[in-house]
């Protein structure tokens, strides 16, 4: 079986619910910020180079902790990445973190099993966050929507 499935809708009005909630919970306890951007087709042969674009224009950059994380998909393309802004990514521990979390997140793709891989995901980037960034009142929350972005 293949990454990912093709026949079935990319995500379910149910399913978009619950990978919501789980960004809604991974944030409670963090000042940082959680997106998720699904599409069709990756315009670029690496995942991640999308990615980097998809972060600056969704103005993840711009969190006033730099600790922003987004969940890149390219459903049909069979692509993903998961890209932390430069304060997150060096505090979970640097490339080790990010490779871990994207191989966990690939063992779901592989069952066909898309939103509980995101929500595992989520919840596992959003440990890391609580940890390192934890709920700081003064800092304003939820900076970005929670809501998942599908492109193209």
């Amino acid at each position: 079986m293949g990454l990912f499935r093709k026949n079935k809708p990319l995500l379910s009005a149910e399913d978009q619910e619950k990978v919501v909630a789980c960004i809604q919970a991974a944030e409670g306890g963090t000042t940082g910020e959680l997106r998720v951007f699904l599409e069709s087709r990756c315009a670029y042969v690496d995942a991640m180079d999308r990615a980097i674009e998809l972060f600056a224009g969704l103005h993840m950059h711009e969190t006033e902790r730099r600790n922003a994380v987004l969940v890149y998909m390219a459903i049909d393309d069979h692509q993903f990445a998961i890209m932390g802004d430069k304060e997150i990514y060096e505090q979970a521990g640097g490339p080790l973190f990010w490779k871990t979390a994207a191989e966990e997140f690939k063992n779901y793709l592989k069952e066909g099993r898309l939103a509980e891989g995101l929500c595992v995901c989520i919840n596992e980037l959003g440990k890391a966050l609580a940890q390192h960034f934890p709920y700081d009142p003064s800092i304003p929350h939820n900076e970005l929507p929670d809501e998942i972005v599908f492109g193209k």
